[in-house]
């Protein structure tokens, strides 16, 4: 019984690991399997994702409250960038929208009242961590590619 316990156990963390997943959007089902990571930590930190039918199923059911395949196809065809990237050194970073992202820190006094500062760069906003500025989203897709940088 012990042998079956640990073996069960061993295949439950196995899978689990293989399973990793993130977040592109704050909706329930906007998210990708991890199917690569490279440089962690790094001045080229990268990770790789894809896309899957059960997650758009998932986001059309649950936010959409659509059970047709025609809202899947088109979640599936949302025009996302399978690869993120970072330089944890400077802070920039990119998102799976495609965005050219900054992070700054912690937050020490400024308007806006999130634990840490992200600039947009392409628009040159702060992100004040409302539920439409995706920070939450962002400052996890920046915590993966950095996480060193995140306490």
């Amino acid at each position: 019984m012990r042998r079956l316990l640990l073996v069960l156990s061993t295949l439950l963390l196995a899978t689990s690991a293989e399973a990793r997943t993130i977040y592109y959007g704050n909706k329930v089902g906007m998210e990708l399997t991890i199917v690569k990571k490279s440089g962690i930590g790094s001045e080229h930190a990268s990770i790789l994702a894809k896309h899957d039918r059960r997650k758009a199923g998932v986001y059309c059911r649950e936010y959409g409250h659509d059970f047709s395949k025609e809202c899947i196809d088109a979640e599936m065809k949302s025009p996302l960038h399978f690869e993120i990237t970072a330089n944890c050194k400077t802070g920039k970073f990119t998102t799976f929208y495609g965005a050219n992202m900054l992070f700054q820190g912690r937050n020490k006094g400024t308007q806006v009242t999130t634990d840490y500062l992200i600039t947009s760069i392409d628009d040159n906003v702060v992100l004040d961590g409302s539920g439409a500025s995706s920070y939450d989203v962002t400052l996890d897709q920046f915590k993966a590619l950095c996480p060193n940088r995140v306490r």
